[in-house]
């Protein structure tokens, strides 16, 4: 029997915890912890323990798969490449705009960025997005306007060090586990927690101070604290001096938003706010940490510059236990940011609208002309795809029949291309639509890196071979480039691509194997291989042209879609403790997916005895996209008004009845956390 022990990165959310993965005679049997790691110090979630569990099902990708006559006939290796390489090639030719591309927030940093380096190079096009766009494209917006870099300015470990934690849009204990140990951790050093949610959800039920608050009325909430710490004379007078500029400005705003005034807004208690206001604002050390409560909005960037707003006039920032912490819900979102999977920046967010960067790609790459025009984003190239403007995607690791708002509309606009590639390691959702499916291999069968939400870059590793024909994403990546003429991706490992991110990435460019190999291994920026990384920024200056953080007056202004009397309830959507984004891993685990088999709609006991709904009983919501029937979970833990469901469940879909017409204009983040909908007993 041989045993084996290979040291990896958690492929879910973006804590980026550290196990060994268990083979026994080359099959996966489990996990162990690996104390040495610094992010998880051998702690696992529920997710993390059973992680294994998906990678040897039954339904893997195993071949490639071609649709004829509407069905799916296996092929071999070099017939897919070649029919996709040809009909890219064809669509290319008439027009390279009419082509779009996803990438993955589940592959490798290596992965995304030949994806990347694939659209740019080889079709000439700037169509390149990721699911990233759907979660913290607001974040990157935001905190690149008041602190010029679009990323969490703390450690996780840094949290463990606050006086105070002021949680807003996140219910941590379930979508962060390994973060809520460090939330406990600052409790245990006597530290205050203020939770701000429509549901009274785990984390809430932990916090010193809970603040029910209206979904959609961030700003006006955060104004409101900033109201009571500036009225209070609470602010950080010689930060705000120093290190920041507009003061005035944002002065002149906030005290537009008394609290009294604003409770009328948010429906939370004029006083609560007061007390979470002070409470923040006399901590010595303050961290906020938010996750796509408060993204997930039309209003997506204002409500993220105004979490900088609130840090900044406190001054807390640059040291542990402060600064503004998204928390990504992917193990890889922040990487496939940072390698430049996004229509506007290159790799290291270098803009493709500057013709310096273009002129500095052109010659690291050695390849022809690159366009300065922006690319589409994935909502606009589903709108575009619908239109009959892109005639054909290529998606590699995404499942945008589960994942984006308005699944009909996605449906109908993937229905209408010409043609689409799926790279994947299951028969997903989108999958099946697609004309050619590519068998990819799964984390626990690869070499790479992930970067995590706190910024720093650890290696996955190979622990078993993958299921029949399968192939690693990359190296597909490879053979269609090679295929369509290129010879600019001549790589024989993993290491080998890193090697080249590094001179092109200034954030990673002093990040080496040895260095990474380290169980710390290395929190970007890391400009030098002399650099020890950067678990904490902003500490001297921030990363705007004059080192200045940037206040940001901001309005509040009311979300897209507001309730009637056809449509009474405000929906908002959101994860679990057991599932991880569309179900495709985690629904194929069979301990996670015996805890929690199905969605259910939230609805608040007094909303369901009105209505007449018993708790588990049938019920049916609908919104102005479409309806789905959903058992109910009758609860006084969520505000009257308000429905919640989970968004990992095809069956129930959440986003059957999301919107995605109304876009917040910096980021084109669709409204995911407020629709207008309405919830009736099945007969």
């Amino acid at each position: 029997m041989n045993i084996q022990y290979t040291p990896t990165t958690c492929p879910y959310c973006g804590c980026g915890c550290g196990f060994n993965l268990v083979s026994v005679d080359g099959k996966l049997k489990g996990v162990e912890p690996w104390k040495r790691n610094p992010v998880n110090e051998g702690k696992l979630c529920p997710k993390g323990n059973f992680s294994y569990e998906f990678v040897h099902r039954e339904d893997r990708l195993t071949t490639p798969l071609i649709k004829k006559g509407g069905e799916f006939v296996e092929a071999t290796w070099d017939e897919a490449l070649d029919l996709v390489a040809s009909k890219l090639g064809e669509i290319k030719d008439a027009n390279p705009e009419a082509l779009a591309f996803l990438s993955s927030a589940r592959c490798t940093n290596e992965e995304n960025y030949l994806m990347q380096k694939l659209v740019r190079t080889v079709i000439g096009t700037h169509n390149i997005d990721h699911c990233a766009r759907l979660c913290h494209g607001p974040t990157v917006a935001g905190l690149a306007q008041t602190f010029g870099s679009g990323a969490m300015t703390n450690s996780l470990e840094s949290v463990a060090h606050a006086d105070c934690i002021f949680i807003i849009g996140s219910n941590t204990l379930e979508q962060h586990p390994l973060m809520w140990r460090r939330v406990l951790q600052a409790k245990a050093n006597g530290a205050k927690l203020i939770v701000a949610d429509p549901r009274f959800t785990p984390s809430a039920k932990k916090a010193d101070l809970y603040l029910p608050f209206k979904s959609g009325t961030d700003v006006a909430l955060m104004n409101a604290m900033m109201n009571v710490i500036i009225s209070e004379g609470l602010e950080d007078k010689e930060f705000i001096e120093n290190r920041t500029k507009n003061f005035e400005e944002l002065k002149a705003v906030v005290m537009k938003y008394p609290p009294e005034k604003v409770a009328d807004i948010t429906e939370a208690s004029a006083d609560l706010i007061k007390e979470a206001a002070m409470m923040y604002a006399k901590a010595d050390n303050a961290a906020i940490i938010y996750s796509m409560g408060i993204t997930q909005h039309t209003t997506g960037t204002d409500n993220v510059m105004s979490t900088s707003n609130l840090a900044m006039i406190t001054g807390n920032l640059g040291r542990p236990g402060t600064g503004v912490n998204p928390l990504r819900g992917q193990n890889n979102v922040q990487g496939a940011c940072d390698m430049g999977a996004l229509p506007v920046v290159y790799p290291g967010y270098q803009k493709v609208i500057e013709g310096e960067m273009a002129e500095k790609m052109m010659t690291a790459w050695g390849c022809g002309d690159l366009t300065c025009r922006p690319g589409l984003t994935v909502i606009e190239m589903m709108n575009a795809a619908d239109a009959g403007d892109i005639k054909g995607m290529y998606i590699m690791g995404e499942n945008p029949m589960v994942s984006d708002p308005d699944i009909q509309h996605v449906k109908e606009g993937l229905e209408s291309l010409d043609f689409l590639v799926v790279q994947d390691i299951f028969l997903t959702e989108t999958a099946e639509l697609a004309d050619v499916v590519l068998p990819a291999t799964s984390w626990a069968e690869k070499d790479g890196t992930f970067t995590s939400t706190e910024r720093r870059v650890q290696y996955i590793r190979k622990a078993v071979d993958a299921p029949g024909e399968a192939r690693s994403d990359w190296s597909i990546i490879c053979d269609i480039a090679k295929k369509m003429g290129s010879d600019l991706f001549n790589y024989d490992s993993p290491q080998d691509i890193f090697e080249e991110v590094r001179t092109v990435t200034p954030q990673y460019a002093g990040m080496n194997k040895e260095r990474l190999e380290k169980p710390e291994a290395l929190h970007w920026p890391c400009p030098d291989e002399e650099h020890p990384g950067t678990p904490i920024l902003w500490g001297e200056k921030c990363a705007t042209p004059d080192g200045l953080g940037v206040l940001m007056p901001i309005e509040f202004i009311p979300p897209a879609e507001l309730t009637d009397e056809e449509y009474p309830f405000t929906l908002t959507t959101g994860r679990m403790l057991f599932h991880w984004h569309t179900g495709s891993m985690t629904r194929r685990s069979k301990t996670l997916d015996r805890e929690v088999p199905t969605g259910f709609v939230e609805i608040n006991t007094e909303d369901a005895a009105e209505l007449g709904i018993k708790n588990k009983e049938l019920v049916r919501v609908k919104t102005r996209r479409g309806e789905i029937e959903i058992g109910a979970k009758v609860t006084p833990d969520i505000m009257k008004g308000i429905i919640f469901i989970p968004f990992h469940f095809v069956e129930c879909a959440a986003n059957t009845l999301t919107q995605s017409f109304a876009l917040d204009p910096a980021a084109k983040m669709p409204e995911f956390k407020v629709s207008a909908a309405s919830i009736e007993k099945m007969e």
